[in-house]
Parts: structure tokens; C-alpha cells; sequence
């Protein structure tokens, strides 16, 4: 059984669109937010009950983060067991630095928290339609992941499709995550009351964004497909951070 979540909510043509698809593929699970909870990263609610809002036979609905989603649904509470889980199709990309904030790759990266496969899959542009593309593309992918490969403890793919038909697409590409400049300012406004507003400054640029990025594949054509590590470990670092701190050590203060 494949379990299928996101970050735009079970309305979302993402998640419609994935959802038939993967059903050709294995029975479905649809467990997602009941709204847009873009952004979320991997926020878990652990302040109030979740609720879970059945929508069809196989969709629930949950009024939590997608993270939530994920848990809830690897928790036994729908009483089935899947074995991967899908998280998409996001409408927009999830490249380089988008992945700390994104909630689409942070249900993918809850499930393999859970020992569970998983998969992140987006279509890059905001006003993307190619959804048939990026379903047939998800839809293949989980199929190897299913059959053929098993993937490695503490690690995800993040998948980001051009916006194209799929007879247009050149192939696909296993990339690293490229990088973006700063994102702008944070905007100052007023609301109707007067009172002190702010809005979040849009991401910036691409920075990093040569060949072997996910940035340069998806510009020239290509699926990007970047394995991600769940380890966030710096082990190149450790080693000269031992010696700095063995090189001012910490005593405590004499009385």
C-alpha cells in the first residue's frame, strides 16, 4: 500500500492528480492537511487533539501539519501498513535551500523518521500545469522504489519536474541540492486597524545553480531526483571543532 500526503491540502490538483495515478500502481492511502499548510517544515502539533475528516473510502482529511498527516497515518490508525509513502505533487519547486522550509519534503522525511520509504515530488513554477507529467513521473518512480530498490536508512528523494509535457522531458538526472542568494527583505505594512503588519520577503535568486544542481537539471529539461540525507552530522567538521574546544576549555567558575 502506498500512503500519499503533501503541504497544499487534500483539494489540491497535486494531490489529485498523484493519487489516480499511484491507484494503477497499488491500493492508496490519501492521509493530508484539510488546508494549505505550505511552508509548515516539519512542525508536529503537540498541543491540541488532531481531528481526521473522512472524504472518501481511501482520504482523510486531518487539520494538522503534513508532518502530522504522516504520523498519524504510520501510527496504525487507519489499521493498515504501508510500504512507501509519497509526498506531492507539490505546485512549485522544492530545490535547493526550499527543502528546510518545505512541508511537502518534510512528510517524506517524517515517514523515513518512521522506517518507512519515501518520496518528495514536485512541479516546478508557480503557475505550473502539467500535472499528468509529474504523476506519470511520481508513478514510475514508486513503482521501482516498490519492486526493485530499496532505498538506504536515512534517506529520501526529492524529485522536482519541469513544467512540460511529458514527450518533452529529456530524461532524468540524479542531482545535488544548488543553493539561493538571501531571500528579500521583510515587507512592513499596516492592516486596515492600523496596527503593525509583516509579511515574509519571497525566496531569493538561484545562486548555486551549475551543472549536477537541481536547478540547472530541471532549467535544462530534466527530472532532478536528489537523494537527501535524513543525518544532518557535519562529520568533515568534528574533528577541528575538538581541537578548538581542547584548545580553550570550558572550566567551571571558582567560587
Amino acid at each position: 500500500m502506498i500512503l500519499i500526503s503533501n503541504d497544499d491540502g487534500y483539494r489540491a490538483r497535486g494531490i489529485q492528480a498523484l493519487s489516480e495515478h499511484l491507484r494503477a500502481v497499488d491500493q492508496v492511502l490519501v492521509v493530508a492537511p484539510e488546508a494549505d499548510r505550505s511552508a509548515a517544515s516539519n512542525a508536529l502539533t503537540l498541543l491540541h487533539p488532531l481531528r481526521a475528516r473522512r472524504i472518501t473510502e481511501d482520504t482523510f482529511a486531518i487539520d494538522g501539519t503534513p508532518s502530522d498527516c504522516v504520523h498519524i497515518a504510520l501510527g496504525g490508525v487507519f489499521e493498515v501498513e504501508p510500504t512507501v509513502v509519497v509526498s506531492g505533487i507539490n505546485h512549485g519547486s522544492n530545490m535547493g535551500d526550499d527543502v528546510v522550509y518545505s512541508g511537502t519534503v518534510a512528510a517524506a522525511v517524517e515517514a523515513r523518521h518512521l522506517d518507512t520509504p519515501s518520496m518528495a515530488v514536485s512541479l516546478v513554477g508557480r503557475n505550473a500545469t502539467h500535472f499528468e507529467t509529474a504523476a506519470r513521473v511520481a508513478a514510475h518512480l514508486t513503482g521501482q522504489l516498490l519492486c526493485t530498490h530499496q532505498l538506504p536508512p536515512q534517506l529520501i528523494l526529492n524529485v522536482n519536474i519541469p513544467d512540460l509535457p511529458f514527450e518533452e522531458l529529456k530524461g532524468v538526472q540524479v542531482t545535488r541540492l544548488g543553493n539561493r542568494h538571501a531571500s528579500e527583505r521583510v515587507v512592513v505594512d499596516k492592516d486596515p486597524r492600523g496596527e503593525t503588519i509583516f509579511w515574509i520577503g519571497s525566496a531569493g535568486p538561484e545562486a548555486d545553480s551549475g551543472p549536477g544542481t537541481d536547478f540547472h537539471a530541471v532549467r535544462s529539461g530534466y527530472v532532478s531526483v536528489t537523494p537527501l540525507g535524513l543525518d544532518m552530522t557535519h562529520y568533515e567538521s568534528m574533528q577541528e571543532i575538538e581541537g578548538w574546544l581542547q584548545g580553550a576549555p570550558m572550566t567551571p567558575e571558582q567560587e
